[in-house]
């Protein structure tokens, strides 16, 4: 079987193959609900807490530049699945990491974003906010409080975890505030 006849069955009943360079059919609806059914942390958590919340509550803490960039950063989860950084990092996965950037990218173009990635500047505000969720997420979510060799200040809020619906709906909302297809699209 040629790899390009692989593909995902989406929500929207698209049919994705992750490992295609060309242009995907890319739908917020697919995003939204996958997102809201995959857990942080492969689910070592207290209690289910989705990709969704995380990139709305990374977006709610970004510039206005950068907060559809934070709330789209982990969007190529939705096809690929969520891998820990732990596993993401090692040089085994290179090929996960072209998948998700070539996903990346055409999820960027598709509602308008720097294809690839975003500008720098923008990048490294969203890594910082990620990073800093990440550590607030530990506080608030994981049942031991490991030490992972670095720390970084979580935020002050503490995460109430939303099931996969509302996750869902509070990512669509978000997204209908943040982009403007008039304005954003190419």
């Amino acid at each position: 079987m040629n790899i390009k006849d692989n593909y995902i069955q989406t929500y929207a009943g698209h049919r994705f193959h992750p490992f295609d360079k060309t242009r995907q059919e890319i739908c917020i609806q697919d995003i939204s609900q996958a997102l809201s059914n995959i857990c942080r942390f492969t689910g070592h958590t207290k209690e289910f807490y989705s990709v969704a919340q995380h990139s709305v509550l990374c977006s709610l803490k970004a510039s206005p530049d950068a907060a559809l960039y934070a709330l789209l950063h982990d969007a190529s989860e939705a096809y690929l699945g969520d891998i820990t950084r732990p596993i993401k990092i090692t040089p085994h996965m290179e090929f996960y990491l072209a998948a998700e950037a070539g996903i990346q990218w055409h999820i960027n173009k598709r509602f308008g974003l720097h294809p690839g990635w975003a500008p720098p500047q923008i990048a490294a505000e969203v890594k910082e906010i990620d990073n800093r969720m990440l550590f607030t997420e530990k506080r608030d979510l994981l049942p031991h409080n490991l030490n992972w060799g670095y720390e970084m200040e979580p935020y002050p809020e503490v995460i109430e975890p939303l099931p996969p619906k509302d996750a869902k709906l509070l990512f669509l909302k978000r997204f209908a505030e943040l982009y403007n297809p008039v304005t954003t699209d190419n």
